[in-house]
């Protein structure tokens, strides 16, 4: 498969892709750090803003790869954003309407398929108007649309779950029926990841960590879940999910630390929690560090996913070859195909 990478972040979508035997063509990101990151490990630069790119510079391809901006679908975006009295959803003119670039390239280049992944309140944002318009405008555009919200628990030790959008041209294969792959029943635990001997900056000050326990008896009294989110890591298995805002406090994952103040996560932990092998290079600060493995999707999840897009395309080719009709192609079981 040849893949085009948008809105590509530190390359997480590329890097699974990779793993099975695809090539990416082309890759767009406007973010200066996640640049040098994914420069630092793919050896090439991203183009930036996709806005100011035309479809005629991208390369023909055979999967579109997004994931495109969720802040303003987010529960969290759209909560900050609502007390800021601030526009979300595609009214947010900054990142909002950037589904529709997607759109933009779909239509000129076609391409057979497609994986576009943000955060699952995309599906119920809006009363759910948001994604009906993503799911017609993809329609519209010839193709059939499947999605899934999917937790990655069964990959990596971190409770995170993401709405993943697939979608396959009709000219191509006008029958279809494509079910995501099941995650494995229990991952890694949170003990597996972590690093054996950790920095003392990780360790929360005196100041910060009695902030952050007033914050949370505060909001316990209102009868709300706000709050940090502490970990032992001697018998608790997962962790909440991983955010970009992380590097503000590390609030909703704190690591139990005997006789010491909890600690936050390093930027390699972060990593691992994300899937990320440990050759995969970090060159930017621990704050954006932060920022992007929060950002960024979990590798082996996306893996599955790119492994069973790769055995279903492969069947569905060996049946035009044979001048079969397309039939019904469905992939599960971790990746697996079975085809009539």
């Amino acid at each position: 498969m040849k893949v085009i990478d948008l809105f590509a972040g530190i390359g997480g979508m590329r890097l699974a892709f990779e793993r099975v035997g695809a090539e990416c063509v082309f890759s767009s990101e406007w973010d200066r750090f996640a640049q040098q990151s994914y420069a630092a490990n793919f050896g090439e630069m991203p183009y930036g803003d996709i806005r100011e790119i035309s479809a005629s510079d991208i390369p023909d391809h055979d999967v579109l790869l997004a994931g495109f901006p969720c802040q303003p679908f987010s529960i969290a975006g759209v909560s900050k954003k609502n007390s800021l009295g601030r526009a979300h959803g595609f009214a947010d003119a900054a990142q909002g309407n950037l589904f529709f670039e997607i759109a933009r390239i779909l239509e000129a280049k076609r391409p057979p398929a497609l994986l576009l992944e943000n955060v699952r309140n995309l599906k119920t944002h809006d009363g759910g108007r948001t994604f009906r318009i993503i799911r017609g405008e993809l329609q519209r555009l010839g193709y059939r649309v499947w999605h899934q919200v999917l937790d990655a628990q069964g990959y990596v030790p971190q409770q995170r779950q993401r709405i993943f959008i697939l979608g396959f041209h009709r000219d191509v294969w006008p029958d279809l029926a494509f079910t995501l792959p099941d995650p494995p029943a229990q991952g890694p635990s949170l003990a597996d990841i972590l690093e054996p001997e950790v920095d003392g900056k990780y360790t929360l000050s005196d100041r910060l960590w009695a902030y952050l326990q007033a914050y949370a008896a505060k909001h316990r009294r209102r009868g709300n879940g706000f709050g940090y989110g502490l970990v032992d890591p001697t018998h608790d298995r997962i962790t909440r999910t991983l955010s970009a805002r992380y590097y503000k406090d590390g609030s909703e994952i704190l690591i139990k630390q005997q006789g010491r103040n909890p600690r936050r996560l390093t930027p390699r932990e972060c990593a691992r929690l994300m899937g990320f092998p440990d050759d995969f290079v970090i060159p930017v600060s621990d704050t954006q560090a932060y920022r992007q493995f929060g950002n960024s999707v979990v590798v082996p999840l996306l893996e599955d996913i790119a492994r069973a897009m790769q055995a279903w395309q492969s069947a569905a080719a060996i049946m035009a070859r044979r001048g079969l009709e397309p039939g019904v192609f469905v992939a599960q079981d971790r990746g697996l195909v079975s085809a009539s």
